[in-house]
Protein backbone atom coordinates (compact mmCIF):
# COMPACT_ATOMS: atom_id res chain seq x y z
CA UNK A 1 0.00 0.00 0.00
CA UNK A 2 1.27 3.32 -0.82
CA UNK A 3 2.11 5.87 2.10
CA UNK A 4 0.01 8.65 2.41
CA UNK A 5 1.12 11.98 2.64
CA UNK A 6 -0.41 14.89 4.79
CA UNK A 7 0.23 18.03 3.18
CA UNK A 8 -0.52 19.72 6.51
CA UNK A 9 1.59 17.52 8.75
CA UNK A 10 4.66 18.53 6.29
CA UNK A 11 4.64 22.02 7.43
CA UNK A 12 6.87 22.74 10.17
CA UNK A 13 4.34 24.57 12.60
CA UNK A 14 6.86 26.16 14.79
CA UNK A 15 8.73 28.12 11.54
CA UNK A 16 5.45 29.68 10.28
CA UNK A 17 4.96 33.44 10.87
CA UNK A 18 1.04 33.71 11.18
CA UNK A 19 -0.87 35.12 10.23
CA UNK A 20 -0.63 34.15 5.90
CA UNK A 21 -2.40 32.94 2.99
CA UNK A 22 -0.35 30.10 1.59
CA UNK A 23 -1.53 28.23 -1.74
CA UNK A 24 -1.25 24.41 0.13
CA UNK A 25 -2.37 22.13 -3.14
CA UNK A 26 -3.62 21.47 -6.20
CA UNK A 27 -5.09 18.51 -7.85
CA UNK A 28 -6.33 17.37 -11.06
CA UNK A 29 -9.40 15.58 -11.16
CA UNK A 30 -9.89 12.57 -13.40
CA UNK A 31 -12.29 15.21 -15.62
CA UNK A 32 -9.12 17.95 -15.89
CA UNK A 33 -10.52 20.15 -13.25
CA UNK A 34 -7.89 21.73 -10.96
CA UNK A 35 -9.11 21.89 -7.26
CA UNK A 36 -7.16 24.09 -5.52
CA UNK A 37 -6.88 24.52 -1.47
CA UNK A 38 -4.98 27.26 0.79
CA UNK A 39 -4.09 27.83 4.37
CA UNK A 40 -5.80 30.99 5.77
CA UNK A 41 -3.66 30.94 8.96
CA UNK A 42 -5.22 33.40 11.78
CA UNK A 43 -3.49 33.15 14.81
CA UNK A 44 0.76 31.32 15.48
CA UNK A 45 0.74 27.49 15.70
CA UNK A 46 1.14 26.41 19.60
CA UNK A 47 0.95 29.75 20.58
CA UNK A 48 -2.51 30.48 20.67
CA UNK A 49 -6.12 28.93 19.62
CA UNK A 50 -9.02 31.03 18.44
CA UNK A 51 -11.73 30.23 20.95
CA UNK A 52 -14.42 27.71 19.73
CA UNK A 53 -17.26 30.65 19.78
CA UNK A 54 -15.01 32.83 18.03
CA UNK A 55 -13.99 30.91 15.54
CA UNK A 56 -17.42 29.25 15.22
CA UNK A 57 -18.68 32.59 14.49
CA UNK A 58 -15.92 33.21 11.56
CA UNK A 59 -17.27 30.16 10.18
CA UNK A 60 -20.95 31.08 9.30
CA UNK A 61 -19.79 34.58 8.49
CA UNK A 62 -16.88 33.88 6.13
CA UNK A 63 -19.17 31.17 4.50
CA UNK A 64 -21.36 33.75 2.64
CA UNK A 65 -18.77 36.57 2.58
CA UNK A 66 -16.33 34.73 1.22
CA UNK A 67 -18.24 33.71 -1.58
CA UNK A 68 -19.27 37.17 -2.49
CA UNK A 69 -16.08 37.70 -3.22
CA UNK A 70 -14.57 34.26 -4.84
CA UNK A 71 -16.24 31.90 -7.55
CA UNK A 72 -16.33 28.11 -7.30
CA UNK A 73 -15.51 27.56 -3.29
CA UNK A 74 -16.07 24.18 -2.95
CA UNK A 75 -15.32 24.54 1.13
CA UNK A 76 -14.48 26.97 3.83
CA UNK A 77 -13.77 25.09 6.85
CA UNK A 78 -12.29 25.68 10.19
CA UNK A 79 -8.76 23.82 11.24
CA UNK A 80 -9.53 21.17 14.09
CA UNK A 81 -6.43 23.45 15.71
CA UNK A 82 -8.36 26.34 15.92
CA UNK A 83 -5.61 28.51 14.25
CA UNK A 84 -7.66 29.33 10.69
CA UNK A 85 -9.44 27.61 7.99
CA UNK A 86 -8.66 25.96 4.93
CA UNK A 87 -10.46 27.25 1.57
CA UNK A 88 -10.99 25.13 -1.63
CA UNK A 89 -11.79 26.33 -4.65
CA UNK A 90 -12.42 24.81 -8.33
CA UNK A 91 -9.63 26.43 -10.31
CA UNK A 92 -6.28 28.15 -10.12
CA UNK A 93 -6.02 30.89 -7.74
CA UNK A 94 -3.32 33.39 -6.61
CA UNK A 95 -2.54 33.93 -3.43
CA UNK A 96 -3.06 37.48 -3.32
CA UNK A 97 -6.22 37.12 -4.69
CA UNK A 98 -7.03 34.73 -1.93
CA UNK A 99 -5.65 37.82 0.27
CA UNK A 100 -7.60 40.52 -0.76
CA UNK A 101 -11.28 38.23 -0.73
CA UNK A 102 -10.00 37.50 2.83
CA UNK A 103 -9.38 41.14 3.72
CA UNK A 104 -12.64 42.40 2.09
CA UNK A 105 -14.55 39.36 4.34
CA UNK A 106 -13.12 40.10 7.30
CA UNK A 107 -14.15 43.65 6.71
CA UNK A 108 -17.66 42.79 6.01
CA UNK A 109 -17.35 40.82 9.50
CA UNK A 110 -17.09 44.13 10.96
CA UNK A 111 -19.86 45.44 10.01
CA UNK A 112 -21.98 42.62 10.56
CA UNK A 113 -24.96 42.79 12.98
CA UNK A 114 -25.90 39.18 13.12
CA UNK A 115 -24.46 35.70 12.37
CA UNK A 116 -26.65 34.02 9.80
CA UNK A 117 -27.75 30.72 10.27
CA UNK A 118 -27.53 30.90 14.34
CA UNK A 119 -30.58 28.96 14.89
CA UNK A 120 -31.20 24.98 15.44
CA UNK A 121 -32.35 24.70 11.98
CA UNK A 122 -29.53 25.82 10.38
CA UNK A 123 -26.87 24.88 12.50
CA UNK A 124 -25.62 22.14 15.28
CA UNK A 125 -24.29 23.75 17.37
CA UNK A 126 -26.30 27.21 17.64
CA UNK A 127 -25.56 28.33 21.05
CA UNK A 128 -21.65 28.03 20.64
CA UNK A 129 -21.67 31.41 18.29
CA UNK A 130 -20.09 34.88 19.06
CA UNK A 131 -20.45 37.63 17.08
CA UNK A 132 -18.31 39.72 19.12
CA UNK A 133 -15.32 37.20 19.28
CA UNK A 134 -16.19 37.01 15.25
CA UNK A 135 -15.20 40.75 15.17
CA UNK A 136 -12.19 40.96 17.19
CA UNK A 137 -10.47 38.45 15.58
CA UNK A 138 -11.52 39.48 12.40
CA UNK A 139 -9.97 43.51 13.59
CA UNK A 140 -7.16 42.36 15.17
CA UNK A 141 -6.34 39.81 11.61
CA UNK A 142 -7.34 43.18 9.05
CA UNK A 143 -4.27 45.16 11.16
CA UNK A 144 -1.78 42.36 11.03
CA UNK A 145 -2.11 41.00 7.44
CA UNK A 146 -2.71 44.63 5.96
CA UNK A 147 0.61 45.36 7.99
CA UNK A 148 2.57 42.36 6.85
CA UNK A 149 1.68 42.61 3.21
CA UNK A 150 2.30 46.13 3.12
CA UNK A 151 -1.75 47.25 2.02
CA UNK A 152 -4.34 49.51 3.40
Amino acid sequence: MEKVVVESFTMDHTKVDAPFVRKCGEICTPNKDIITKFDLRFVQPNETAIPTAALHGLEHLLAGFFREELSDIVDISPMGCRTGFYLIVVGSRAEEDVLTALLNSLKKVLSSKEIPAANPVQCGNYKDLSLFGAKEYAKELVDLLQKKYNLK
